[in-house]
């Protein structure tokens, strides 16, 4: 038996979600040197992404002196730290970059 195929005008199935860039955008949070590498210290960024895709984003954006800083900043994703930089990101989500601190 085989599945009756779709014409090429109908469109997506019924049951695709939202386009990848739909969604409120990300909100990221620079801190300490992250800011000062960034230039900034908050900026929005798509939506519908890992930590690791918005991390290579974020480099390409600001160039190697925040990709140096990135490589060693935790990261907490609506205030809860983040282990797995695979998982997707919730939309509208708050990123804070936290590099390391010196100092006790």
């Amino acid at each position: 038996m085989t599945e009756p195929t779709r014409p090429a005008h109908a469109g997506p199935p019924a049951h695709a979600g939202p386009p990848a860039e739909a969604g409120p955008p990300l909100t990221v949070r620079y801190f300490a040197g992250a800011r000062a590498a960034a230039g900034r210290t908050e900026e929005a960024a798509s939506a519908s992404r890992s930590l690791d895709e918005l991390v290579g984003e974020l480099a390409g954006r600001h160039g190697e002196r925040l990709a140096a800083v990135l490589r060693v900043a935790s990261f907490l994703v609506d205030g809860v730290a983040c282990h797995d930089r695979r998982a997707p990101l919730p939309a509208g989500a708050t990123i804070d970059v936290l590099p390391p601190f010196a100092g006790g």
